[in-house]
């Protein structure tokens, strides 16, 4: 089992980050190893997300700390995921969690959107002096591309890849929007987290704990790669190749699952 904790927490890392979401390739992975569908399964993807917002948090806490105001605007746009996220928690671990369909038909669907959203950008031709930078980004802005963040409570619609996109489509600069997501990360996955443990009490055995930590350390190794590589990318690419990344991998799981 160890063997298979440490295979999900380099999922969890590269992926969580990418927009090709981490909760579908960690649910997509579970299936392929045959590793039962358990309560703790469920709270184990949650859970680990933390290792990936350490990694987030030694990236950008500078950045943030020198700009308190954009502290307040991450809240703000954490808040509209943490109003959906707690009314609809439990049946989104019921039925969505470890739901492969979901999952696959989230990847397809999510995969066609980046690349048709690519196309209508370059064709768009917005002027660079006229996008949002990170500062300016308003707190009406930031309740947007909140709206958009809630729509990956679905699994395998990707956080980043809805947050991102969502933030290109408003005005934002592409390099503002991808900090950003990156940075509004942190409340959301510690929240996710923080109501998991709740709701699950902490019922964890000694050595559900060590996965967990296992997990947890993995992840932010992994992660932190995946940020720095993500960082470097978008200079010069768009999103085009994750586009095609998830279909192949929607359809690469159809045909296996």
């Amino acid at each position: 089992m160890l063997s298979y904790i440490i295979i999900l927490g380099i999922i969890e890392g590269i992926t969580e980050f990418l927009p090709i979401s981490s909760t579908g390739h960690l649910i997509l992975a579970e299936h392929l190893l045959n590793i039962p569908n358990t309560e703790f399964l469920k709270s184990f993807d949650i859970i680990i997300q933390l290792g990936a917002i350490l990694a987030v948090l030694f990236i950008y806490w500078k950045k943030a700390w020198n700009n308190r105001n954009l502290i307040g605007k991450l809240l703000t746009a954490f808040l509209p995921t943490a109003i959906i996220g707690l009314t609809i928690y439990k049946v989104i671990k019921k039925f969505f969690l470890g739901n492969s369909t979901v999952v696959l038909a989230s990847l397809l669907i999510g995969g066609l959107m980046i690349i048709l959203f690519e196309k209508w950008y370059k064709a768009k031709k917005f002027e660079s002096t006229k996008l949002t930078t990170l500062e300016n980004i308003s707190y009406w802005q930031a309740i947007k591309i909140g709206l958009f963040q809630s729509v990956a409570v679905i699994p395998g619609v990707s956080r980043s890849a809805a947050t991102i996109l969502g933030g290109l489509w408003i005005g934002v600069e592409r390099k503002a929007i991808v900090d950003f997501s990156f940075m509004l990360a942190i409340p959301t996955m510690a929240a996710a987290t923080g109501l998991d443990l709740l709701k699950s009490g902490f019922a964890f055995t000694n050595t559900e704990w060590m996965y967990l930590f296992v997990g947890f350390v993995i992840s932010f190794i992994t992660a932190w790669m995946a940020v720095k590589f993500l960082l470097g990318y978008i200079t010069k690419h768009d999103f085009t190749a994750f586009g095609w990344y998830r279909i192949l991998i929607a359809i690469i799981g159809y045909i296996i699952l």
